[in-house]
């Protein structure tokens, strides 16, 4: 695949503040894109800067192949052929659904203008409904208008920012697959903003966690998950607590689970480390062959219950056990450690 986007160690201010440092990535032809992290990371600050909308003060940023922004210089948003769908939506209220759609892009008039109207209200799922207004449409349908409006003049590269934020869990999840599967077949590139970590893998082909002002990794969803460069990453992205732990001899580690693998993981005997345990990675013990835990907290979450318990050392951690299991608050249980993907990392000294 070719390189669209190309985003070279740019560094973003907000008068004398830096937001984002050292920052590169890139986005190829045809790929989805998401930038995850938690509030405040500069995640928007980011998307508003490929915009056009934020100067950038070191780096270069380059759209297919040329330069669309360096410090001191940039190519106006209206000139870049870029799309963006507003958290909020940013519909016209006094302008019908039809006539949202097609502000802002010319030759909209006749039979070739009502087609490409006709094409884009079949594609987010809103035919016949051209001629209503904003107030008319649920928060999933007015999403799709939004979305719509970005693909009228066939942007090579759509920016989305928080665009599933307003609505509730279900309908986040639905219309996150519905957008991802309209984007593959427009074939259009596309950068998502989000905090929601289940947005970010159900939607994206490459995912970028920031933190602190810096991306801390450029990976595939699975990679992401799976294989987290540090610590940060490892928190962001999936439930869990991470546990104290000693590197022995053979390269296992000693924790107060027991003697655990980290194939990811290299250093000196004694080593201090920390480990990653998610909650699907415990499961409950059988005669014997487990540690011993106290219930402290527990969470029903029907098919399952995610329970909070405290080690013989006062180490936490996290299991989520079928809805068959019931241990209430103070019972002392059996847990083992299963799984084949530890993470884990040399404690900072």
């Amino acid at each position: 695949m070719a390189t669209l986007l190309q985003v070279e160690a740019i560094e973003c201010r907000y008068q004398t503040q830096t937001i984002v440092s050292q920052l590169s990535f890139k986005v190829e032809q045809g790929e989805i894109a998401c930038l995850l992290g938690p509030s405040g990371c500069g995640k928007t600050t980011v998307l508003r800067t490929v915009a056009g909308f934020n100067p950038i003060y070191n780096g270069s940023i380059s759209l297919a192949g040329s330069l669309i922004s360096t410090p001191g210089k940039a190519v106006p948003p209206e000139r870049r052929n870029i799309g963006m769908v507003f958290q909020d939506y940013a519909l016209f209220p006094h302008l019908s659904v039809k006539k949202n759609i097609t502000f802002g892009i010319k030759n909209t008039s006749g039979s070739e203008g009502q087609k490409i109207i006709d094409h884009l209200l079949e594609l987010v799922e809103l035919q016949g409904m051209g001629n209503r207004y904003p107030h008319e449409l649920s928060g999933g349908q007015q999403q799709r208008v939004a979305l719509a409006r970005a693909l009228a003049p066939k942007p090579r590269l759509l920016l989305m920012d928080e665009p599933f934020s307003n609505l509730d869990t279900e309908l986040r999840r639905q219309l996150a697959i519905e957008v991802r599967d309209i984007l593959k077949e427009e074939q259009i590139s596309a950068i998502v903003v989000t905090h929601d970590q289940d947005e970010a893998f159900t939607v994206s082909d490459k995912i970028g966690v920031l933190a602190e002002g810096r991306l801390q990794q450029w990976d595939s969803p699975f990679e992401i998950y799976h294989h987290p460069e540090n610590p940060a990453v490892a928190s962001f992205v999936g439930e869990g607590k991470f546990l104290a732990g000693k590197l022995m001899s053979d390269g296992r580690i000693e924790t107060d689970l027991g003697v655990v693998q980290a194939p990811n993981l290299t250093g000196q005997m004694g080593d201090r480390v920390q480990v990653f345990v998610r909650p699907h990675e415990l499961v409950p013990g059988i005669n014997g062959s487990s540690v011993n835990a106290e219930v402290v907290k527990r969470e029903f979450l029907g098919t399952s219950t995610l329970y909070t318990l405290k080690l013989a050392s006062g180490a936490l951690v996290e299991s989520s056990f079928m809805a068959d299991h019931d241990y209430q608050v103070g019972d002392q249980i059996g847990l083992r450690l299963e799984t084949e993907k530890l993470v884990a990392f040399r404690q900072a000294e």
